[in-house]
């Protein structure tokens, strides 16, 4: 499960890594296994420790066979970033391009373990809310007690993924040069469209830390 990363575009900027765990939490969670690989669509709280990478937490719905095959081998979260067609005609030399696409991704690797304890479930639900709610004028809390609290609980499997590492790619225009990467940020600003916009923030921000 290895990335592909030509030296321009590869990272270990931990700033921007952090970044784009932090703005795109929503992430493609992947075992491999003996037989089919499993595949969950899900949101992940980067926690900075323990280990040299930290780890990963979150929870899906227990009739989700994916946790139970946590122990078939390792598993991998894909965090996707922003991403964004890019034409040709933005650089100066238009005839001697080709189209390509922008995006930053982030891939996880590590091994996942099911939280078998209650209070420990409780715990990363709690963070996953604060997390998505901490932030709002009125947020929301969970105020589920006894048997309905018990019930919730029992309907999810929260886990752990500790991280062995790490890989992060940006590609972003960094194999042209400064004025063609200013004339792509500017065409993709005018698609008027969010991924585009969020491309375009992405190349000034790593042009910024060059």
């Amino acid at each position: 499960m290895s990335l592909y990363r030509p030296p321009a575009f590869a990272s270990d900027d931990r700033a921007a890594i952090a970044r784009l765990f932090d703005e795109h939490p929503f992430a493609t969670l992947i075992t491999a296994g003996a037989g089919e690989p499993q595949v969950s669509h899900l949101p992940l709280l980067h926690q900075s420790t323990p280990g040299p990478h930290g780890s990963l937490i979150g929870h899906m719905a227990r009739a989700n066979p994916h946790w139970r095959h946590f122990g078939d081998g390792a598993t991998l979260a894909i965090f996707h970033g922003p991403h964004a067609y890019v034409s040709p005609s933005w650089y100066a030399e238009p005839a001697s391009q080709v189209p390509t696409w922008n995006y930053a991704v982030v891939h996880v690797l590590g091994r996942a373990e099911v939280v078998a304890d209650r209070a420990a479930t409780l715990a990363t639900l709690q963070q996953l809310i604060e997390r998505f709610e901490g932030r709002r004028t009125t947020p929301w809390r969970l105020q589920l007690e006894g048997a309905r609290l018990d019930a919730m609980v029992g309907a999810i499997v929260a886990f752990e993924i500790a991280i062995e590492r790490i890989d992060a790619k940006l590609k972003l225009s960094q194999n042209k040069d400064e004025a063609d990467r200013r004339r792509v940020a500017s065409g993709l600003r005018k698609e008027a469209f969010a991924d585009a916009t969020a491309t375009a923030d992405w190349m000034d921000r790593e042009a910024g830390s060059d």
